[in-house]
């Protein structure tokens, strides 16, 4: 069947397909609302004839309908088969029809619902309406007040295809590829940098930039997930907005990010200029979706926080740091450049698009700055920018890892060094000394520990006995430790009694522990047994598994002058005498339950080596130090 002579209007002729082609012919359009529109058969000759290649505001510009009919005749092979439709970026709800059957919608048109259009839409024309040799498609669109602000509102040349409906499916998945890949892989990347920083943050909690960078990753998958499948498949446009109000969080997470990396603390003025840019932002963001309209220069104004904070302040600050010796500034000043020029070059080619004269050459512009080609792959400069940023962080999160594994690696060294120097001052075995059978077991928690212990003998018979410990643990705990053991040392040569030892150990440490201290007890132990101590806020030894009383004093290296007090007992033959470090008593199992004094006293009768395997196995929190003293039998009746 042929249809009436007053529909035959233009033609586009698409026997002859080998591959999609756009419906670059001329159309006829018409203001108004009519379903009649869609029919086939419908007299058309007094619609208005329209060039898709120009824009309809040449047409409608003055009297802004809020729905516009589009009708082109399509000649096609009778027995064709697997013809199809593919749209995208029409506007936010149209109708497509095929001899007056509906093949393809996005949105409402009346009532008016509309959906977001970046996806590209496939439909196929029933074979049935194929067999006349002839289709009319008819167009139905919707306008809002505010895509009349724009200079190409409608059908644009590029917005309607036709051709093989295979073809067409799959030239929508190669386009989704080419133009989604880099930003995907960008965003994607983004959220797996903001995991790594919140890793690094746990660990490092002085270093405020890398709760920014995580910030930045979770405001990219909560900005990733609607524009993904707005890619994919059109979504009411209410869907949107949740996510464009992300955009008022924006400047105040990159804003402050640059300035965590440049030591710029972000001050009362700071904080209200980068609120004043993300409401602006926010605010954009929404009226580019056409839920409102307004003049062009109240968008100009808008933009203006945004386009200052990173055009202008964001490029100049790191340009200033990094003169200064700011590596790190920068690294991160190249994409700041990139993002710069992408901001001036949209202003420079929107500025030239106002004059008639320049628009070919300002949309020729735009195009190259925002549809850069690489293969099937296309971005924009603001991409390269975006994707530049997040190396560079990436770039600086390396850099530190390097340094901090150097770093590292030259504290194991002071370690291992300090472990060396530990194992000469805090001897595995200790010395014999007639007549009494002594014992130590010392298990740091660390490579280096904080506790100390020494045994000397005493010239004409009996020992000396300090044992301590050092407040910390570590390096700083270990350099303090050596210290101490060679003050113990130098002042045995002069002198066994506890109270003066103490007392030139304090004296050597007062003003020099930056803040630390030690606590220690001395012990002098004559060959008879006759025994004097005297403690500098340390635990209190066992004797014969009871807990000996002695005088609280001060720990050593907290005030000058201290007096030590001293008492006397007696060990008599076979008497233990357990000194313990408080790794003994602190010791935690994984129900946090504390080894205790009670446990100490009641294993104190034990060898040295069986008490630090019990408190070890219970739970090491801290250095672990017993020393057993017993006095011989056989020496002590021979004397």
């Amino acid at each position: 069947m042929s249809l009436p002579l007053c529909a035959q209007g233009p033609v586009f002729d698409a026997t002859h397909l080998r591959e999609p082609s756009l419906l670059h012919a001329q159309w006829l359009v018409h203001a108004g609302d009519d379903p009649a529109y869609a029919d086939p058969g419908f007299d058309d000759s007094h619609w208005i004839p329209f060039d898709p290649s120009t824009s309809i505001q040449n047409i409608y510009g003055s009297s802004k309908p809020e729905v516009v009919w589009y009708r082109l005749r399509v000649k096609v092979v009778p027995a064709q088969s697997d013809l199809g439709l593919s749209e995208v970026g029409l506007c936010n709800a149209f109708e497509i029809y095929a001899n007056g059957e509906r093949v393809l919608a996005v949105g409402s048109v009346k009532p008016f619902v509309p959906y977001t259009y970046a996806a590209r839409v496939v439909a196929p024309v029933p074979n049935r309406l194929l067999t006349s040799g002839s289709v009319v498609i008819a167009l139905r669109a919707h306008f809002t007040p505010a895509d009349w602000k724009g200079t190409n509102p409608g059908y644009d040349i590029s917005n309607l295809s036709i051709g093989q409906f295979t073809t067409l499916q799959n030239e929508k998945s190669l386009s989704i590829l080419g133009a989604k890949t880099i930003n995907w892989l960008d965003d994607l990347l983004e959220m797996g940098l903001g995991i790594i920083a919140l890793v690094l943050f746990i660990s490092q909690r002085n270093q405020k930039e890398y709760l920014w960078i995580f910030a930045a990753g979770v405001l990219t998958l909560l900005d990733f997930i609607e524009p993904a499948f707005s890619a994919l498949y059109p979504i009411p446009q209410a869907w949107v907005y949740p996510g464009l109000l992300l955009r008022f969080a924006m400047p105040l997470i990159w804003g402050s990010l640059y300035l965590s990396f440049i030591r710029q603390r972000a001050g009362w003025r700071w904080l209200a200029f980068l609120t004043l840019a993300g409401v602006s932002n926010a605010i954009i963001a929404l009226a580019q979706t056409g839920l409102f309209a307004w003049p062009q220069w109240l968008t100009v104004m808008l933009n203006l926080p945004v386009i200052i904070l990173f055009a202008v302040v964001i490029p100049v600050l790191l340009a200033v740091h990094w003169r200064r010796g700011n590596r790190e500034a920068g690294i991160l000043l190249i994409p700041a450049v990139f993002f710069s020029l992408y901001i001036y070059a949209e202003i420079g080619f929107g500025i030239l698009f106002q004059f008639g004269a320049w628009r070919q050459t300002a949309l020729s512009g735009l195009n190259l700055i925002d549809r850069i080609t690489a293969g099937p792959f296309t971005f924009s400069l603001n991409d390269i920018s975006n994707t530049g940023s997040v190396l560079a962080l990436a770039i600086i999160i390396l850099l530190r890892s390097s340094r901090m594994s150097r770093r590292q690696a030259q504290l194991e060294s002071e370690l291992e060094a300090a472990q060396q120097v530990q194992q000469v001052l805090v001897p595995e075995k200790t010395a014999s000394v007639p007549g009494f059978a002594v014992e130590a077991v010392y298990l740091p928690a660390q490579q280096v520990g904080g506790d100390f212990f020494q045994v000397l003998p005493v010239a004409g018979g009996g020992l000396l006995v300090v044992v301590g410990d050092v407040a910390g643990k570590g390096l700083p705990a270990a350099m303090l430790v050596s210290a101490l053991v060679g003050s113990i040392r130098t002042a045995a040569d002069d002198t066994h009694a506890p109270e003066l030892l103490l007392h030139r150990l304090n004296e050597r440490l007062v003003g020099r522990t930056q803040g630390s201290f030690a606590t220690a007890l001395a012990a002098y132990i004559a060959p008879n047994g006759a025994m004097t101590i005297a403690n500098a806020g340390h635990l209190s030894p066992y004797l014969d598994g009871r807990e000996v009383e002695l005088p609280g004093a001060l720990p050593l290296g907290i005030a000058s002058p201290i007096h030590y007090e001293t008492i006397m007992l007696q060990l008599h033959p076979g008497s233990r005498l357990t000194f313990y470090s408080d790794g003994v008593i602190e010791a935690q199992n994984p129900k946090g339950e504390l080894f205790g004094f009670d446990r100490s006293r009641e294993i104190s009768m034990q060898q040295a080596s069986e008490i630090a395997e019990t408190a070890r196995r219970f739970g090491q929190e801290d250095d672990i130090t017993v020393v057993t003293i017993v006095r011989d039998h056989l020496v002590a009746s021979a004397a």
